[in-house]
């Protein structure tokens, strides 16, 4: 029997494991991966959000440390729409062969799938390669709007309830749901504008189209150090290192409030075990490269090296912190 028939039977004739199971199947490896010859051509990289925004940032660093270790460069490919999900489905569905990867957030991992039927079970559809990095939101205004810090934006939208829309990197993502937790939390009440990446939103609240927006810190900084916008908070449950000046929610009376972003890097459910540990290790080289770690802090971000099966770990925990969120609030996505 050839190796295509027995790859092919064994496709056939398996389920989809659990996301954080890399099942040792050594004909499957051996057939998909080509033996030792992979990788033997260049390999996609699946981005969730257009160029330019948070995802894209923290892919950036990677890419060079990442060649060097597979000896094949990581193709872009850039499918943004419907918070990331589009990506995650793509992936989803790609052939586990090792040259299919994803970048993917906490969004269309643990908040969308509470909210929306989506085409892949995020505790189910992936291969997980190892976390990446976590850092927060930051929530940013128009030089115009008149509040220095987040309890002045408060006192404005109590005053004025549905007259403040806030911009995000799109429907059901990690920045949303950061200004849906502040709305619970608050009482105030907010207007989404969802948009399809950070960096769009980000040019759109410089040309004055919004108010307000919760953004990457990478995708803001360099806006923020410009005085096109100006930070009034972070999301996280401590300060960002880099905009170490800038309050947290918490610290501005908002007792308790938490919105961390993380990253991480998957790939098809059922990737052949070897190829899966020989991008984990090369995952793992690259977020120790010291190079690597300052131009993730630099955009607010702290690295997250560390095994592979943390990223299901944190999926199901934020799938069920999220999901509490979202059915309290009643929120929908469509």
């Amino acid at each position: 029997m050839s190796i295509d028939s027995v790859r092919r039977q064994l496709i056939g004739a398996s389920l989809l494991g659990p996301l954080g199971a890399l099942a040792p199947e050594i004909a499957l490896s051996q057939s998909a991966s080509g033996g030792t010859g992979w990788p033997d051509r260049p390999i996609r990289l699946i981005m969730g959000y257009a160029t330019g925004g948070a995802t894209d940032g923290v892919a950036r660093p990677l890419e060079p440390k990442l060649q060097a270790s597979l000896g094949q460069p990581l193709v872009f490919e850039y499918k943004p729409g419907a918070g990331a999900t589009v990506a995650a489905g793509l992936t989803a569905k790609a052939a586990p062969d090792g040259y299919t990867l994803h970048i993917t957030d906490s969004g269309p991992m643990t908040i969308l799938p509470n909210g929306k039927q989506l085409n892949y079970d995020p505790n189910q559809a992936f291969t997980p390669l190892g976390m990446i990095c976590e850092g927060c939101s930051v929530v940013v205004v128009h030089p115009s709007v008149p509040a220095n810090n987040l309890r002045e934006l408060l006192q404005l939208a109590r005053a004025r309830p549905g007259s403040i829309s806030y911009g995000s990197s799109g429907i059901g993502g990690s920045a949303h749901l950061s200004g849906e937790l502040l709305q619970a939390m608050t009482g105030v009440q907010l207007v989404h504008v969802p948009y399809k990446g950070g960096s769009p939103a980000a040019v759109d609240l410089v040309g004055g189209q919004i108010p307000m927006l919760f953004a990457s810190t990478g995708t803001a900084l360099p806006f923020i150090q410009s005085g096109k916008m100006r930070a009034l908070a972070v999301t996280s449950a401590t300060r960002s290192s880099a905009l170490p000046d800038v309050p947290t929610v918490a610290e501005q009376g908002v007792a308790g409030y938490d919105a961390t972003v993380w990253f991480a890097m998957v790939g098809p459910a059922r990737l052949p075990a070897d190829v899966a540990a020989r991008v984990h290790r090369a995952l793992q080289s690259a977020l120790l490269d010291p190079a690597v770690q300052q131009a993730l802090r630099r955009q607010g971000y702290e690295p997250l090296a560390g095994p592979a099966d943390v990223v299901a770990t944190r999926v199901r925990a934020d799938l069920a912190k999220w999901g509490k969120l979202i059915r309290d609030k009643n929120i929908t996505f469509e």
